[in-house]
């Protein structure tokens, strides 16, 4: 879930803490162990990022080194890396056993356990995953959540549910709020992750039910949903001891969701947006592409910016029925399900609505009939009135002590301030989304 420069940092730290390091010049802790001839050492690679290699020559700050390939490079010595000849083929379960804590050595670590098919891995208390893009059923089923149920910490392989199962201890017999993190960069899985998390906790301590279900199956019936309108940067899954007593939870569960708002722009070339998900399923529900006038997703400016509109093993109709479904079952009527995704096929209108320089110095207009088309559509999704929607992005509202003055915005600025719209929107999209999630899995009056 994290990245490589996080994963090296979070493992100095803890590097550190093992073995005493802390306060030590940057002299002697930043000396690296003396390349020779003979060292076994990691080199730069621009299309591997690092490779394995020997020394077999040094000339002042030039290495030359045989690599496992054969290939023969001369790399700077403050480049290189030493390389553990001793470490196991499969990677060791928990990054401070690494005789080495550097980048290749992380890498490596992280790509042989992973050749295995074992995607969790240790760093002190902290857990780091790689995505496998694929469904992994076996790894999260009851069978795994009862092995894992009070367990202690690093004695089974590193898992999802260690973390889970000792937080939720710590809940429990020390009477103190938990809290577990989740990080990583876009299309690293942090929802998926924390769905499981969620799988397990409420498996710990929702077994009671109401109308039927368990509150485990309520609050993942609830993430099913939030997860296919949203995507999260940063989840935050809070423990907290209080506020479901009265759904039959011994300790409750609260879920809060921390969302960048510009997220809604998808400049990956890998990942597919859930908002493109969301598009190419309705392909497959012509009903619903007629209802919110929508189209092939590559026409859709927020939309285009990546090449990714298809993932493999990933059934987009079946998702949008699921999600449907999800909605149905946490109690959020079609007329509340409909705004929902009238909001998201606005906010894609939105982006296509485009500008050029106006009549007057400084100010815009609608570039086209096209533009046009896109506002009226936007406006008709959002039920709101045409012309102030069009000035609201062509214009912007300066309140004084003596009044409101009304100025002209540029194309830039009036693009600038459509995709700000587009955000906000969006933002409070999720916040609604959230509300129902919420008043699904607890008695939070305040709330609704």
């Amino acid at each position: 879930m994290l990245s490589i420069p996080q994963i090296y940092r979070i493992g100095t730290m803890f590097w550190d803490d093992k073995y005493g390091t802390h306060g030590l010049s940057p002299d002697i802790k930043g000396t690296p162990i003396s390349i020779i001839v003979g060292s076994h050492v990691w080199a730069e690679d621009l299309d591997e990022a690092w490779i394995d290699g020997e020394v077999i020559g040094i000339e002042g700050r030039n290495a030359t080194i045989v690599t496992t390939e054969g290939k023969t490079i001369i790399a700077d010595i403050s480049n290189i890396y030493p390389k553990d000849t001793e470490a196991p083929p499969a990677g060791v379960d928990d990054m401070t056993k690494l005789a080495y804590l550097h980048e290749p050595g992380v890498l490596h670590n992280l790509a042989s356990r992973f050749a295995l098919n074992e995607i969790y891995t240790y760093t002190g208390n902290i857990l780091m995953a790689v995505n496998p893009f694929q469904r992994l059923p076996h790894l999260y089923d009851i069978h795994m959540m009862e092995q894992y149920k009070g367990a202690a910490f690093g004695e089974l392989s590193p898992h999802l549910f260690a973390v889970a199962d000792t937080s939720y201890r710590e809940m429990i017999n020390e009477q103190n709020n938990q809290s577990i993190f989740v990080s990583g960069e876009r299309g690293a899985g942090k929802t998926e992750t924390t769905k499981m998390l969620t799988r397990y906790l409420a498996f710990m301590g929702g077994r009671s039910g109401t109308q039927g279900r368990t509150v485990e199956q309520q609050v993942l019936e609830t993430q099913e949903g939030s997860h296919d309108c949203m995507a999260a940067s940063v989840v935050l899954v809070n423990l907290s001891r209080s506020n479901l007593i009265s759904m039959g939870i011994s300790r409750g569960l609260q879920f809060v969701h921390i969302f960048l708002k510009g997220h809604v722009f998808a400049k990956s070339l890998t990942q597919k947006g859930t908002t493109i998900a969301f598009t190419c399923s309705l392909q497959r529900h012509q009903r619903d592409v007629k209802k919110f006038k929508l189209g092939d997703p590559r026409s859709f400016h927020y939309l285009n910016q990546t090449n990714c509109y298809e993932v493999a093993n990933v059934n987009d109709a079946r998702e949008y029925l699921e999600t449907r479904n999800a909605m149905d079952v946490v109690g959020i009527s079609q007329d509340e399900q409909d705004a929902i995704f009238r909001v998201v096929a606005a906010i894609l209108h939105l982006g296509n609505i485009e500008f050029i320089k106006g009549n007057e110095a400084d100010s815009s207009k609608l570039k086209d009939e096209k533009a046009l088309y896109h506002l009226q559509t936007a406006a008709e999704l959002l039920m709101c009135d045409e012309k102030a929607l069009e000035d609201s992005l062509c214009q912007r509202v300066i309140v004084t002590p003596d009044g409101n003055n009304t100025k002209p915005l540029d194309p830039d600025l009036a693009a600038l301030n459509r995709d700000a719209l587009a955000k906000t929107v969006y933002s409070r999209l999720f916040d609604c989304d959230f509300t129902f999630s919420i008043a699904v899995v607890g008695n939070y009056n305040n709330t609704t």
